[in-house]
């Protein structure tokens, strides 16, 4: 009786020292979305922030496409900026360039996520198994309203998403939507998805005031 306890006992220690060994990983896929004007790049930087006073390291990124203010900060319409990584859309070794970029690093952050391509899904969870935490920001529906590129994986497959409204520039209401105006008036819906700007040819409207000429489907 005595030596089956024994052994039980060693079992269980030896169970628990396992346990203790295996790595223990803290990476997780946080997303930041919603309209223009929303707040989205500010909530960012305020996590950036308090990740630097918590002691981590940290890396910024964002996408070439945003050309809309200075050229290496990401940016906010009320004047706060964070350096960052520029990084290219079209390159072959995006991959190798953010492993090279996020080695020793705690955080990774990341604005205008929805300018990426496809293939910055597989980079994020491959960041988030080595432990590292990835926020994400980006318009979750493009100027159609229709789903943003890679957007509606990501919050798919994110731990926490943080959806923010603006406020309509019509009535005052939250806003969800982003109108594109070109020459004073709604966008055509067939227009380039990706138009790069900001009061000069955007407005936050909300889902009454959003207006869209999506083609009429027939049979």
């Amino acid at each position: 009786m005595l030596k089956k306890t024994i052994s039980t006992l060693m079992l269980f220690v030896s169970f628990q020292v396992h346990a203790l060994e295996k790595p223990i990983k803290n990476g997780r896929l946080e997303v930041i979305c919603g309209s223009m004007f929303s707040g989205k790049s500010t909530e960012l930087l305020r996590r950036i922030k308090r990740a630097k006073h918590a002691k981590k390291e940290i890396l910024s990124i964002k996408s070439h496409l945003d050309t809309r203010r200075e050229e290496f900060c990401i940016t906010t319409h009320d004047g706060q900026k964070q350096t960052a990584h520029l990084l290219s859309n079209n390159m072959e070794n995006l991959s190798d360039s953010i492993t090279k970029l996020s080695e020793g690093v705690d955080v990774v952050g990341i604005d205008e996520i929805q300018f990426f391509p496809y293939k910055m899904i597989s980079i994020i969870e491959n960041l988030i198994e080595k432990g590292i935490i990835v926020i994400v920001a980006g318009l979750d529906l493009d100027f159609r309203g229709e789903p943003f590129s890679i957007m509606p994986e990501l919050m798919a497959k994110a731990d926490k998403v943080h959806k923010f409204s603006a406020i309509c520039s019509k009535c005052g209401n939250d806003a969800h939507y982003s109108q594109r105006i070109i020459n004073g008036k709604p966008a055509k819906y067939d227009d380039p998805i990706i138009m790069v700007g900001a009061e000069e040819c955007y407005e936050a409207r909300c889902r009454n005031c959003f207006e869209t000429h999506k083609p009429q489907i027939t049979n």
